[in-house]
């Protein structure tokens, strides 16, 4: 056995991280502004009091570039480069883990002290490429949901090998209805919200959190869709000296680039909190070992 991120294909054998952070660096490099043989590649984070900093560092580690915060690149001349001890240092590729809303002060939001005032007109001009591009966050819209299905049909005219969760939108008015008269059996996310917020848990909630969930569905109902509950798997989890089982969940990882991979492996995150189905780091949630058993070879 080795400690690896988990292996979702049986026909793969097992790999060590360090084998998946190479193909993501790949992808970088590939993604790199024309004529560029040997880029510049560095990891944009919101700094070490985001709750996935680790992963941010852990990720840089791996693949030998640098972790970068907004204060240590500067735009000039429609280029960016990186503060460094030997002097200013072009930059090539940036794997921005920065929202769009923060990214550049002088498109997006004024206040934002994390991204690089100039950074999107340097990439504009073609002189640094961005992973993921501005825009992509529409994939975390969660109304994208229900259309996931249709899609498939749409661009490949077949049905979905896995069945999508039911997700309900409450822009409708026969789905919204069905939310609000089922809201201690639903699970209830903000369209545009990431890492656990803007959710209710029916289940979990009371009488009062969801009325004021009805209140907010009715004022914003383009902002809010509803899922089935699913029981999440759990897991042993040592736990304050003692060991308790604890709700997990498993994402997977695709990666883009000259070709399209999908990663023979993923993240496990566990819920820590005792009972909670929210995996999320931002809400308290954490992540795990998964240890892959290979199959004897005959």
């Amino acid at each position: 056995m080795r400690r690896v991120f988990p292996n979702l294909f049986a026909q793969h054998r097992v790999r060590p991280v360090e084998d998946y952070s190479q193909e993501l660096l790949n992808v970088l490099r590939y993604i790199a502004p024309a004529g560029k043989t040997n880029p510049t590649v560095v990891l944009l984070t919101p700094g070490i009091h985001n709750s996935a900093y680790y992963e941010h560092s852990f990720l840089a580690r791996s693949m030998g570039i640098e972790i970068v915060e907004g204060r240590d690149l500067i735009a000039r001349d429609g280029k960016i480069f990186m503060r460094t001890t030997k002097g200013l240092q072009p930059v090539d590729v940036i794997y921005r883990r920065i929202n769009d809303d923060f990214l550049d002060p002088k498109v997006f939001r004024k206040d934002s002290g994390l991204g690089v005032p100039g950074l999107v007109d340097a990439y504009r001009k073609g002189n640094v490429s961005l992973a993921n591009s501005i825009g992509t966050g529409i994939a975390d819209d969660k109304v994208i949901y229900h259309f996931v299905p249709k899609m498939i049909r749409y661009y490949l005219d077949q049905e979905a090998i896995l069945p999508n969760v039911d997700t309900y939108l409450a822009a409708d008015d026969t789905d919204r209805a069905f939310i609000l008269d089922n809201l201690e059996k639903l699970v209830v996310k903000a369209a545009n919200e990431s890492g656990g917020y803007g959710m209710l848990v029916g289940s979990h909630s009371t009488e009062s959190e969801r009325e004021k969930f009805r209140g907010r569905i009715r004022k914003e109902p383009r902002n809010y869709i509803a899922q089935p509950i699913i029981p999440l798997s759990r897991s042993p989890a040592f736990d304050e000296g003692v060991i308790r089982g604890r709700h997990v969940d498993l994402r997977p990882y695709i990666l883009s680039g000259e070709k399209i991979k999908i990663i023979p492996g993923a993240l496990t995150r566990v819920a820590l909190c005792e009972g909670s189905l929210v995996v999320n780091s931002s809400q308290g949630g954490g992540s795990k070992d998964t240890w892959v058993l290979e199959e004897e070879m005959e």
